[in-house]
């Protein structure tokens, strides 16, 4: 039987910015008529595989080829050229045009210089009815339509372009149940009629619902290309992470001690869900405890700890700080009821980049005081200097710009931030990404000291063996649920992942 030739072969593709390589001599291959999961954690390069396919970014090493003819992609248009076309997880249409307008934008059909309204219509209509099985009003402004039809639409664009390979970034995302079949059912055509499709999803179901192949990114390095038939959850999950798990083992392990001196509860969510972010779940903190959210990315763990905050309103269920007995509705009510919440995204939610380290540091305590009772410039240096001390800031100086810190370092003064409006539960995304194995160890050790003072931490990583060390507890999720709740002896990396892989 004759191997079948690749409609798309990306060959040693290599690609740097400065200090970090995002890929390295990383090899693709897409075939026609097939769809190809694209894995990997944060970090492992997908994102960057797919905006060198685009041509958002150009290559330093490395050959792209579509149909055997070898293809130099210097920017969108000419990816759409050689017949690549994306729709991502954001829709990137216009949202006032029409339907009809968006399909055809840039080539709308013209006679005598005009635009031949009735033939656009028309034109858009048969595409939808008879390539994707959608009968709308084509005439209607696109924002008139649900996101799952927005993304239809994006895709009956690309076939009106002749797409030959379609890359879906994460489609599924912001989808409900019945939309993410009706997508389904569509890329099944598609693909009976011979598209390549790119699928970027971090739902394991539906990459096995759908896929035919899997490529997997790890560290910005291909791990390799499987046939999804022939590699289990299991393995596909390990594969992502890695097989060797290195534990800090300096770190001491929580004790009995400590697990037997966990308080009353702190914080309770019940039936908690936001459509299109978390299922509804069950969740209760107790003070002095270390719980644990382990999951791939896009299972649900961030979106889980903003509704705790506040942050996101829930659709449904109820969240109450059981020490205050009130509800919690916003952030600001939040941190008023002994809440604090170090977002994973440092750069953006965290940090004020021109501001001084100490004046990140007394923001969140100034907030709760009020604009309108400034902390005096002699008490807010005696706060900086203090916590520089106690977590080990460098450099000493609190007029530093927090910009020019370490990432470590970045995510200390963070900590210092919430720590000085003494929090009885201390939400923690992803606190130690992107820093040192030192800086690592140390945030660690905080946590575990804090939780002996009887605080209770809510934690979250990537990084499985962070998990296992700091936890009392461990809430599995995946594709948006809580699968399983972990304690004692059952937290393990066999446990987790199975739970992870879903059995």
């Amino acid at each position: 039987m004759a191997v079948p030739t690749p409609i798309l072969k990306m060959t040693g593709i290599t690609k740097q910015f400065p200090g970090v390589k995002a890929l390295s001599n990383v090899n693709f291959r897409l075939f026609p008529g097939e769809v190809h999961a694209l894995m990997g954690e944060n970090g492992a390069g997908k994102s960057t595989l797919i905006k060198v396919l685009t041509g958002v970014y150009s290559i330093d090493e490395g050959a792209v080829e579509m149909e055997d003819k070898r293809v130099s992609i210097t920017g969108p248009l000419e990816a759409r050229r050689v017949g690549i076309s994306t729709v991502y997880q954001e829709v990137n249409l216009c949202p006032n045009l029409s339907v009809a307008e968006n399909i055809s934008i840039g080539r709308e059909p013209r006679k005598l210089g005009r635009i031949q309204w009735k033939k656009l219509n028309r034109d858009a209509d048969k595409l939808l009815k008879e390539r994707l099985n959608l009968s709308i009003d084509v005439t209607l402004p696109l924002q008139s339509y649900s996101v799952a039809i927005q993304q239809l639409i994006a895709i009956a664009r690309a076939l009106s372009i002749s797409a030959k390979v379609l890359i879906l970034d994460e489609p599924t995302s912001s989808l409900d149940q019945n939309e993410v079949q009706q997508l389904f059912a569509v890329m099944r055509k598609l693909k009976s009629e011979g598209m390549a499709i790119l699928f970027v999803t971090h739902f394991l179901d539906q990459v096995y619902e759908m896929s035919d192949r899997l490529t997997i990114l790890r560290n910005g390095e291909l791990e390799g290309e499987y046939l999804a038939a022939e590699l289990p959850k299991f393995e596909l999950v390990l594969k992502m992470i890695g097989k060797e798990l290195k534990l800090l083992d300096e770190l001491p392990m929580l004790s009995e001690e400590h697990k037997e001196k966990t308080g009353g509860t702190m914080l309770t969510a019940s039936g908690l869900g936001r459509k299109g972010a978390i299922r509804p779940f069950d969740l209760a903190i107790r003070k002095g405890e270390v719980v644990g959210l382990a999951g791939l990315l896009g299972s649900g763990r961030t979106e889980m700890a903003r509704l705790l905050f506040g942050a996101d309103r829930p659709d449904e269920g109820k969240l109450a700080v059981a020490t205050a007995g009130r509800p919690v509705k916003s952030p600001r009510s939040a941190i008023r009821q002994g809440l604090a919440f170090c977002s994973e995204n440092r750069k953006t939610e965290g940090i004020i980049d021109d501001l001084t380290v100490r004046e990140n540091i007394i923001l969140a305590l100034q907030a709760t005081r009020g604009w309108f009772k400034p902390i005096s410039r002699k008490k807010q240096e005696e706060i900086a200097e203090s916590y520089i001390q106690m977590l080990n800031i460098n450099p000493k100086n609190a007029e530093h710009l927090i910009k020019n810190l370490s990432g470590g370092n970045q995510q200390k003064v963070l900590l210092a931030r919430w720590l000085l409006t003494q929090p009885e539960l201390l939400i923690l995304d992803e606190p130690t990404r992107g820093i040192d194995v030192g800086a690592k160890a140390e945030i660690q050790k905080l946590v575990l000291s804090l939780a002996k003072q009887g605080m209770a931490v809510l934690f979250i990583s990537s990084e499985l063996e962070e998990v296992i060390r700091v936890s009392d507890r461990v809430a599995v999720l995946r594709d948006r649920s809580i699968v399983k709740e972990l304690a004692g002896e059952q937290i393990n990396q066999q446990q987790i992942m199975q739970a992870m892989a879903g059995g």
